[in-house]
């Protein structure tokens, strides 16, 4: 009896990815082109093709932002959605050559805007953006799925396509960068869409393996005016002003009243006030960090 009520929650929560998916791919109309861009173009009129090579034209959108099209020349099409397009085109068309034109124009290859992903999934790689609102579980699918080997979280590391296509280091951006950490047991084995983060342009996603030591979490952050300030293992218990004093303490001109504690949960990024000196003095609480939480004491305005 459990085996088959594990069956169709297993089910259910199958057809709820499935049709969330379904429902993101149906925005593709609201991609906006760019540079790079490959469409297919068709023109009818009188209910017959009219352009000489008897099939789909394919173009491409050039540096100057436009495209080239029979009849008429240049278009801009850069910064324009393909319905747009198509109804600029048809427009134009209507108004000096053909009664009643149509015009069917589509995307065959996005290159404007690239995501990247690395790591356990089965096809890592550079993926174009069929939407504006391309999603990390969107992307896992386009990359054929995650691995058996795949941890439990994913690091989303914002505009960093530059860094990787030109040889840079995971690890390394992990560590340096901020990234949003999304939990993937909730979204692939809960199917828990508030995991589901939203990717934009340039960004790339990294899902570890299952035994990768997670630098990002595996460490605590203590920046601006410190002695020492940099990146420490993290330790069970160490607090703000633990965290300080194992930086060399205050520099000259800190700040301490005025410190902060970043942390990210979920894919969330949360700061937290913390008045160092009041916590000095046993006036105020210290706060227990937390791995992956920064600190970070501001200069004094004096």
């Amino acid at each position: 009896m459990r085996s088959i009520s594990t069956k169709i929650i297993t089910l259910f929560l199958t057809f709820v990815l499935l049709c969330w998916a379904v429902s993101a791919f149906g925005q593709k109309g609201k991609y906006v082109l760019g540079i790079g861009d490959k469409l297919s173009f068709l023109l009818y009129a009188g209910g017959e093709l009219q352009l000489k090579a008897g099939g789909a034209i394919m173009l491409t959108i050039s540096e100057d932002g436009t495209i080239t099209l029979p009849f008429l020349g240049k278009v801009r099409a850069d910064g324009s959605t393909i319905d747009q397009l198509t109804h600029e085109i048809t427009t134009r068309l209507k108004a000096d050559y053909f009664v009643n034109p149509q015009v069917i124009l589509s995307v065959v290859d996005y290159r404007s805007k690239k995501v990247y992903i690395l790591g356990e999934v089965k096809n890592p790689g550079s993926y174009g953006m069929e939407h504006e609102n391309t999603s990390l579980i969107e992307l896992i699918s386009m990359a054929g799925g995650a691995t058996e080997k795949r941890g439990k979280k994913a690091f989303v590391l914002r505009g960093a396509y530059e860094d990787i296509a030109s040889g840079g280091k995971i690890n390394e951006l992990v560590e340096k960068q901020e990234p949003i950490v999304a939990d993937l047991q909730r979204l692939l084995e809960r199917a828990d869409l508030t995991a589901n983060v939203r990717l934009r342009p340039d960004d790339v996603v990294y899902i570890p393996p299952r035994i990768f030591v997670d630098i990002a979490q595996s460490k605590i952050y203590v920046m601006g005016h410190v002695n020492k300030p940099g990146i420490y293992e993290f330790q069970d218990g160490i607090t703000a002003l633990n965290a300080c004093l194992l930086a060399g303490g205050f520099a000259r001109f800190a700040a301490p009243n005025r410190a902060t504690v970043t942390r990210f949960e979920n894919g969330k990024k949360t700061i937290i006030k913390i008045d160092l000196s009041d916590v000095r003095k046993g006036k105020a609480d210290d706060i227990i960090l937390e791995p992956g939480d920064r600190v970070y004491v501001p200069k004094s305005w004096l």
